[in-house]
């Protein structure tokens, strides 16, 4: 389990650091970036890492937390988690999007319940092809 959510860390903040790295080549392209931005460039790639490669691998495949509280934690989480790279990325465009929290926090729980609803039909289809599969 350590080495999956190693491995997955890892994957996750080579990723994202191109993202990033791919997002200000693209939409400031002539801005000069001074060497401390380069660790709030680090900073949302370890964020994400943690979010994304750790604590989704971890709750959704490790945990036994039921599914309510799988989506609350990583509802919640991922918002926390998006807000403070956006202040890593731009404090100026975090001054824009602070008022929109709630709605934010609101529309993540709706999304993740959905998305819950949808994996869980397709895995319970795939083990039912599974067991009928066996059985023939």
């Amino acid at each position: 389990m350590i080495q999956q959510l190693r491995q997955s860390f890892f994957q996750v903040f080579t990723l994202t650091s191109l993202w990033v790295t791919l997002l200000l080549t693209v939409f400031d392209p002539n801005h000069s970036i001074r060497l401390t931005y380069l660790w709030n460039v680090a900073g949302i790639a370890v964020i994400a890492a943690l979010i994304f490669g750790v604590m989704y691998d971890a709750l959704w495949n490790y945990f036994t937390l039921k599914p309510v509280w799988n989506i609350v934690i990583t509802s919640t989480v991922n918002i926390l988690g998006g807000m403070a790279m956006v202040w890593l990325y731009s404090p100026d465009m975090f001054d824009v999007i602070a008022p929109w929290f709630p709605g934010m926090w609101l529309l993540s729980i709706v999304l993740h319940i959905l998305a819950f609803y949808f994996y869980a039909k397709m895995d319970n289809k795939k083990k039912v092809e599974e067991l009928n599969r066996i059985l023939k």
